[in-house]
């Protein structure tokens, strides 16, 4: 049951953090109002659009675990995490070509890529297979998840687990990995694969507890996403902490330390 820690850990992150963490979920339900604007007479793509968020967003999220790294080491979690994160997440690296340098950019690179795959797939299947074209929310809920006359809907499910459970494996502390600690994209993928797998149960459920809010939040019009996104994204970061002994692997130089040195 400790998923549930890492929840309520990720709760208390997002409100020390306050409203710079805040403001990652409002950006988040932002875009996902967009993709529901501009797809909301086509279903068919809104329906691989939305689960594919959950793909990227580990990605998304990396701004969320430096803000908890910072509130752990006593740091203040404020914007400037934020800007330095995403725009000089790596300071003391001299050589800006470097694998390692973008080793973070390449993870999300990949699981950007993997989303767009879902998201064709999935528009294939809903379009070729569906009985009527796919339009609206209730011509998915009558013609794909209700229709007795075709199995469009478990074929659906299933192709979406075939791609999200190894891009779970993948990624459930492998960009946080990458932001703490001194290690390639190889080697953070198979911790992540490895503590997946050392992990069986615990991990289920916050897979688990992580599409069952994400839903939760797309069913609010986005407005749920405001507070989950940041709240699952604080809680990664815990499960990492939880899950990874790091003892054996080289620390990131923190930003401050590295501007010092320099000077």
């Amino acid at each position: 049951m400790q998923p549930l820690v890492w929840l309520r850990l990720g709760w208390r992150d997002m409100l020390q953090a306050g409203w710079v963490s805040v403001a990652h979920g409002l950006a988040m339900a932002v875009a996902g109002g967009a993709i529901m604007w501009v797809a909301h007479h086509r279903f068919w793509l809104l329906a691989g659009a939305l689960s594919g968020f959950l793909v990227v967003a580990p990605a998304l999220a990396t701004s969320l675990y430096a803000l908890s790294r910072a509130l752990a080491r006593g740091e203040k979690a404020d914007i400037t995490v934020v800007l330095k994160t995403w725009l000089n997440w790596q300071n003391s690296h001299f050589n800006k070509w470097g694998n390692d340098y973008w080793c973070m950019v390449q993870f999300g690179t990949l699981l950007a890529l993997a989303a767009t795959g879902w998201v064709l797939t999935s528009a294939a299947l809903i379009t070729l297979f569906a009985p009527v074209p796919i339009l609206t929310p209730l011509d998915f809920l009558r013609y794909v998840v209700l229709a007795n006359d075709n199995w469009v809907f478990e074929i659906w499910l299933l192709m979406g687990g075939i791609l999200a459970a190894p891009m779970f494996a993948s990624s459930v502390v492998a960009m946080p990995l990458l932001l703490d600690r001194r290690v390639t994209l190889l080697q953070a993928v198979y911790i992540s694969w490895y503590t997946v797998l050392a992990n069986p149960g615990p991990l289920a459920l916050w897979a688990t507890l992580i599409l069952g809010l994400t839903a939760l939040g797309l069913g609010t019009l986005m407005l749920g996403l405001v507070v989950l996104i940041p709240v699952l994204g604080h809680a990664s970061w815990h499960a990492y902490c939880d899950l990874v002994d790091t003892t054996t692997l080289p620390a990131r130089e923190p930003l401050a330390a590295s501007n010092s040195t320099r000077n």
